[in-house]
C-alpha cells in the first residue's frame, strides 16, 4: 500500500509575512557568533579613534581660520538663481533617504512573503543589505540630532553677522542646529554603507556625498566645519553598524586580520548558503 501523500497545508500569506518580519528583527539582536569579531572590534576602535582625532583637528582649524571667510564668499541666502541647488540638496535629507530605504524594505518583505526557496532567499539577502544601509543612516542621524541640541551652534549669519562662534547650547531650534550638518551625516553614512556593500560604487557614492556637502555651503545652511563634522559622524556611524552586522554574519565576512569585507560577489556555494539560510530583510 503506497504511503499517504503529505497534505500538510502550507502556511498562508499572513503567517509567512509575520515570519519574515519576525526574523528581520530577530537577526539584528541575536548573539554575535563570528569567531573573529574581537579582531574586527579592535580594528574598528583603532580606525574610529584616528579618524575622529584627525576630523576634530580639521574642524578646529576650519572654525578658527576658514569658516568666516567661506560664508562671506557665498551668495546671499534666498538668491533666486540658486533654485537648482535647493532641489539638489534635498537628495541628502534624512527624512527622504530613510523613507526610500524603509519603504523598499517593506516592499521586499511583502514580496518575499509570497515567494519560496531560492528566490525568497536571494531577495532576503538583498533585504539584509538594505537593513544595513537603513540603520547606518538612522543611527548616524540619531547621534547628530543629540549633538545639535547639545552644541547649539548658530547657522551662518543667524546673529546678523558672520560669526562662526555664535553658540546657544540646548536651544533646540533649527536656527541653532548648525553643527554637525544633518545632510552631510546622511549623505556620508549612505555613501559609506553602499560602498561597503558594493565597492565598485565607491567613487559614485562619495561624489554624491561631496556634492550634497557643497550644496549646504552654497545655500549658507552650514559652515565648512559643520559639514566636515557631519561627514565624520556619518562615516563612523556606518562603520559601527557594519561591525554589528559582521559580528552576526549578516552581509559581511571578517578576515583573519579583522578586516570586514562584503559577502556580495562571493562564490556560488556561499550564495546558495545565503539563499537557503538568509534572514528576513
Amino acid at each position: 500500500m503506497p504511503a499517504p501523500a503529505d497534505i500538510t497545508p502550507r502556511p498562508g500569506y499572513p503567517a509567512q509575512l509575520l515570519a519574515v518580519s519576525g526574523r528581520a528583527l530577530a537577526q539584528l539582536v541575536r548573539t554575535p557568533s563570528h569567531s573573529r569579531r574581537a579582531e574586527a572590534a579592535r580594528k574598528l576602535a583603532r580606525h574610529s579613534l584616528w579618524l575622529s582625532a584627525a576630523g576634530a583637528a580639521l574642524i578646529i582649524v576650519l572654525m578658527l581660520a576658514f569658516d568666516q571667510t567661506e560664508i562671506q564668499l557665498m551668495p546671499a541666502r534666498g538668491t533666486p538663481s540658486l533654485w537648482p541647488i535647493r532641489i539638489l540638496t534635498d537628495f541628502g535629507k534624512d527624512e527622504y533617504v530613510l523613507s526610500v530605504l524603509g519603504g523598499t524594505l517593506v516592499v521586499l518583505a511583502l514580496v518575499a512573503a509570497g515567494l519560496h526557496g531560492t528566490r525568497r532567499g536571494l531577495l532576503l539577502g538583498l533585504g539584509t543589505r538594505l537593513q544595513y544601509m537603513f540603520l547606518s543612516v538612522a543611527l548616524s542621524v540619531f547621534v547628530v540630532e543629540i549633538l545639535k541640541y547639545l552644541i547649539g551652534r548658530g547657522r551662518p549669519f543667524v546673529s546678523g553677522k558672520a560669526d562662526p562662534f555664535h553658540f546657544i547650547p540646548f536651544e533646540g531650534t533649527g536656527a541653532y542646529a548648525s553643527l554637525p550638518s544633518g545632510h552631510a551625516v546622511t549623505a556620508f553614512a549612505l555613501a559609506f554603507a553602499v560602498s561597503a556593500l558594493w565597492p565598485r560604487l565607491r567613487v559614485f557614492m562619495f561624489t554624491y556625498a561631496i556634492v550634497i556637502l557643497l550644496t549646504r555651503l552654497v545655500l549658507l545652511a552650514h559652515h565648512p566645519s559643520d559639514v566636515v563634522a557631519g561627514a565624520l559622524v556619518g562615516i563612523v556611524g556606518a562603520m559601527a553598524v557594519r561591525y554589528w552586522f559582521a559580528a552576526r554574519r549578516l552581509g559581511f565576512a571578517i578576515r583573519a586580520d579583522g578586516t570586514i569585507v562584503p559577502l556580495a560577489g562571493a562564490v556560488s556555494g556561499r550564495l546558495k548558503r545565503v539563499a537557503h539560510g538568509a534572514s528576513a530583510p
